[in-house]
C-alpha cells in the first residue's frame, strides 16, 4: 500500500462539522474560443486556486499545456496536529462536504481560476475523492468551511450523508471483521470495505451515486473538463460506470469529461489490476513511472529503447503517463526532485517518449524524514501563494526546458512511433519522431558529441531545452541539418530537442538543395540562452537579482532585473536569453523584503555572447578580473537524502558557515562535483561535509585541507571523504 501517510491522517485526528445540505449551484465559467491542442497535462499539485490562474496565464497556457490538474477542491478536515505536524498534505484527501471551501481558496476563487485556464486555453481537471469520506476514528472535527460531522456515527449533514450510506461490516457488501481492508486481492474487500479507516461509500447505492454525480456536476458547472479519480481502485467499476453515465458534458467543449482513474499496482488478482478498469477511462501509469525510475537511476538509457515490449498497465491510449507523483515521490519508488537531473532528464523523456498522455509533476519540497508535512501555509492552514523563487515549491512546469519540450511534443504528437533509436553509450541516446522532432539525452557527465539520424529536412534548427518554445528567431542552441543528419553535442547531464518548429528565423524547414553545398548552411541566433550562477549568501527576506546592460538584464533598472532562484542556496541561479554576439556588462543585486538594493561592490562584470549558450559563474564581491574557478571533486558514499557540500575559510566558501556551505553535484556519484569561484592568488582552508535531510552536519575527520590558486583561469582538486 501506498497510502501509509493517509492511513495515519485516518488513524489520528481528524474532521468534524456539521455539513451544510449540498445543493449544485449553476454557475459556469467562460472559456477560450480554443483550447490548446495538447494532451500534455500540468499536475499543480496542492497550489492555492489563485497561484493555478496565474500559472495559467502566464506560464501554461503561453507554453501550449493542454490541461492544469489541481488538487482536491471540497472542504475537508482542518488538523492543528497530527502526528504529520500541523496541517499534513493528507488532510484534503479526507473530505466532510461538497462544499468548494477548501485549504486552496473559496468557491468564487475556484470559479475565477478555471476561467484565467480557460482564456489562456488550459483545461482544467478535479483530483476527486469520491470513495470515501474522512475517517471514521478522527478525534479532531475542525474543518475548513465549518461544517460539521460525527466520524464514529457516519453521519455527513452537509451533503448529507447518513450511516446507511456507507460500508459496514456484515451488511452484505464488506465481510471483514473490522470493516478494514487487509487482502488487497480480496475483490469485495478492497472495493466495499475501508482504505485505511476512510468511512467507505456504499457506491452501490443509486442514493449516494447521484450525490457523487451531483458533486462532479457542479465542478463540470464550473468550467472543470476532467477528473483524476482518487481510490478509483476500491470502488467497483460498474458503480463508478453507473456514476459516470450521470454526468454532463463539459462547458467549454461538450465533450465527456475526461477522466484518469488511480489503479495502484500490486494485486494480483486480474479483476483488480489497471486494465481491468480501463472501460471507464484512463489509468495512471505506475509501472511506467518505475521503469523509468530504473533506468534512468542505473544509466541505461539504452534499455528505453525496449520499452513497446515493457510489461505496462495500459496501452498507450489508456495511460495517464508519469515519472512521479505526490505518493510516488514521497515513498520513493518512482525518481522525484531530490534526483536532480535524472528527474529532469525522465520528464523530457516522458514529453518525447510516445506512449500515454503526459503528466509533469509540481508540487512542493519536502523532508524524506517527514513527508507528510503541510504545503506552505498560513497558521490556519490555508495554503499561501506559490513562490517559484523561494525554494519552497517545485515548479518544473515553468522551467525553460520542460515547456521547450511541451512544444516539442505538441509538435510531434501526430507521429506515434520513433525511428532511429541510437545510444552512443549506456546513458546517452537520441531518436526522432518521424520527419517532425528529434532528441538527444545525455545522462553521463560529459558532453558527447554524435552524428546522428534526425528525419528533419535540411535547415538550421533551435534547441527548445536551452530556448524553450518559440518559433521566431533563435533563442536556443542552433543546430544544422544537412542530409538528414546532424552533429549534435549534448551538453553533460542534459538533452537537446529540435522540431519542426523551432527554426532559425521561423518559417518553415528548407528541402534539400538540389546541389551539394561545400559546407552546411549556417544561421546565427538572434539570442543565445545565459545561464548565471552567482554565490551569495543572504538574510530571510533577501533575494539576489542579475542586472545589465542590455533589455534583457534591465537595461540596468534595478526594478526589472532578473530574479535568481535560491534552489541551490547559496548558489543562486537563473536562465536569460542575450542577444548573440553582443558584449554584456552586467551585476548582480540584492533585494530586501522593502526592496531595498545593495549592488555587489567590485566593477561591472563582462561576458561576450557568441552563437552558443553561455554560462556565468560568479561569486559576491569577487570581480571577474581577480577571480579563478575551483573545481571541486570529492569521492564520498551517502544514504538517502544526505548530500555533501564543500565550506572554507574563505568568504567565497561560506567562511566556516556551513549553513553556507556549497552543495555539490552528486551527477556523477559517488564523486561530488561543483566548480567554484574564488580568488586568484589566494591560499585557503577547506573541508567536506555531509548534511542529512533535517540537517545534520557530519564533517570529514583530520584536519583541514589546504589549497592555494595563482593567476591561471581554472583549477581542480581531486579528493576522498575521510
Amino acid at each position: 500500500m501506498k497510502r501509509s501517510l493517509r492511513a495515519a491522517g485516518a488513524a489520528v485526528v481528524l474532521a468534524a462539522s456539521a455539513l451544510f445540505a449540498f445543493t449544485a449551484q449553476t454557475m459556469t465559467a467562460s472559456a477560450a474560443v480554443t483550447l490548446n491542442n495538447s494532451d500534455v497535462t500540468a499536475n499543480l499539485w496542492e497550489w492555492n486556486w489563485n497561484s493555478v490562474a496565474t500559472a495559467c496565464a502566464t506560464q501554461l497556457g503561453p507554453a501550449g499545456y493542454g490541461a492544469v490538474q489541481v488538487a482536491p477542491p471540497a472542504e475537508s478536515v482542518s488538523l492543528a496536529t497530527s502526528d504529520s505536524g500541523a496541517h499534513p498534505w493528507w488532510e484534503v484527501y479526507q473530505p466532510v462536504s461538497y462544499n468548494l471551501t477548501s485549504r486552496f481558496g473559496t468557491r468564487a476563487q475556484f470559479s475565477a481560476m478555471v476561467t484565467a485556464c480557460h482564456n489562456a486555453g488550459v483545461r482544467v481537471y478535479v483530483d476527486a475523492v469520491v470513495n470515501h469520506t474522512a475517517g471514521s476514528n478522527n478525534t479532531l472535527t475542525t474543518t475548513y468551511g465549518g461544517s460539521t460531522f460525527n466520524p464514529t456515527g457516519y453521519t455527513y449533514p452537509a451533503v448529507p450523508y447518513t450511516y446507511d450510506d456507507f460500508h459496514h461490516p456484515g451488511d452484505g457488501y464488506c465481510n471483514d471483521s473490522d470493516g478494514v481492508i487487509d487482502d488487497y486481492n480480496d475483490v469485495s474487500e478492497v472495493q466495499n470495505c475501508m482504505l485505511l479507516s476512510l468511512s467507505d461509500l456504499k457506491t452501490q447505492s443509486t442514493t449516494v451515486r447521484a450525490k457523487i454525480a451531483a458533486y462532479l456536476n457542479d465542478l463540470i458547472g464550473l468550467g472543470v473538463d476532467g477528473f483524476r479519480v482518487d481510490a478509483a481502485k476500491h470502488i467497483a467499476q460498474a458503480d463508478f460506470a453507473a456514476i459516470k453515465a450521470l454526468l454532463n458534458t463539459t462547458t467549454a467543449e461538450g465533450r465527456t469529461p475526461y477522466i484518469a482513474q488511480e489503479i495502484f499496482t500490486g494485486s494480483t488478482n486480474s479483476q483488480l489490476q489497471p486494465a481491468a478498469f480501463t472501460a471507464n477511462g484512463d489509468v495512471l501509469g505506475f509501472s511506467y513511472a518505475y521503469g523509468l525510475k530504473t533506468q534512468f537511476a542505473n544509466g541505461t538509457l539504452n534499455n528505453l529503447s525496449g520499452i513497446p515490449s515493457w510489461s505496462l498497465d495500459a496501452t498507450s491510449a489508456q495511460t495517464a503517463a508519469m515519472v512521479t507523483n505526490h505518493d510516488l515521490e514521497r515513498d520513493g519508488t518512482t525518481l522525484r526532485y531530490q534526483d536532480g537531473t535524472k528527474y529532469t532528464l525522465a520528464n523530457y523523456f516522458l514529453l518525447a517518449y510516445p506512449y500515454g498522455k503526459p503528466f509533469i509533476y509540481d508540487g512542493f519540497t519536502f523532508s524524506t524524514s517527514s513527508t507528510g508535512q503541510s504545503p506552505p501555509a498560513d497558521s490556519n492552514g490555508f495554503v499561501t501563494d506559490t513562490s517559484c523563487t523561494s525554494g519552497a515549491w517545485q515548479c518544473q512546469t515553468q522551467s525553460t526546458g520542460i515547456k521547450g519540450m511541451v512544444a516539442w511534443h505538441n509538435a510531434t504528437q501526430s507521429v506515434t512511433t520513433v525511428a532511429d533509436f541510437t545510444a552512443t553509450a549506456a546513458n546517452i541516446i537520441g531518436f526522432h519522431r518521424g520527419s517532425l522532432g528529434w532528441i538527444g539525452i545525455n545522462a553521463s557527465g560529459s558532453a558527447s558529441t554524435a552524428t546522428y539520424t534526425t528525419g528533419l529536412a535540411n535547415g538550421t534548427y533551435c534547441d527548445v531545452i536551452t530556448g524553450g518554445a518559440t518559433s521566431t528567431g533563435c533563442a536556443g542552441t542552433a543546430v544544422t541539418v544537412s542530409g538528414g543528419t546532424a552533429s549534435v553535442t549534448i551538453p553533460a547531464n542534459s538533452a537537446v530537442g529540435l522540431d519542426v518548429n523551432a527554426i532559425s528565423g521561423g518559417g518553415s524547414t528548407t528541402t534539400a538543395p538540389t546541389t551539394t553545398p561545400t559546407t552546411a548552411p549556417t544561421t546565427t541566433p538572434a539570442t543565445v540562452a545565459a545561464t548565471f550562477n552567482e554565490y551569495a549568501t543572504t538574510t530571510s527576506g533577501t533575494n539576489v537579482y542579475v542586472v545589465g546592460n542590455v533589455s534583457a538584464l534591465g537595461s540596468w533598472d534595478t526594478g526589472n532585473a532578473v530574479a535568481l532562484s535560491s534552489a541551490g542556496y547559496p548558489i543562486w541561479s537563473g536562465s536569460v536569453n542575450l542577444p548573440a554576439n553582443t558584449a554584456i556588462e552586467y551585476k548582480y543585486i540584492k533585494k530586501d523584503s522593502s526592496g531595498n538594493v545593495t549592488w555587489e561592490s567590485n566593477a561591472n562584470r563582462t561576458t561576450t555572447t557568441g552563437t552558443a549558450a553561455v554560462t556565468c559563474n560568479n561569486s559576491w564581491n569577487v570581480a571577474n578580473a581577480s577571480a579563478t574557478s575551483v573545481t571541486f571533486d570529492e569521492t564520498a558514499t551517502t544514504t538517502t537524502g544526505t548530500n555533501v557540500y564543500v565550506v572554507g575559510s574563505i568568504a567565497a566558501l561560506g567562511s566556516w558557515d556551513t549553513s553556507a556551505a556549497i552543495p555539490l553535484s552528486s551527477a556523477a556519484y559517488p564523486t561530488w562535483s561543483r566548480l567554484v569561484i574564488v580568488p586568484q592568488s589566494t591560499s585557503f582552508e577547506y573541508k567536506y561535509i555531509k548534511k542529512d535531510a533535517s540537517g545534520n552536519v557530519t564533517w570529514e575527520s583530520g584536519s583541514n585541507r589546504t589549497y592555494s590558486t595563482g593567476t591561471s583561469s581554472a583549477y581542480s582538486t581531486s579528493d576522498t571523504w575521510k
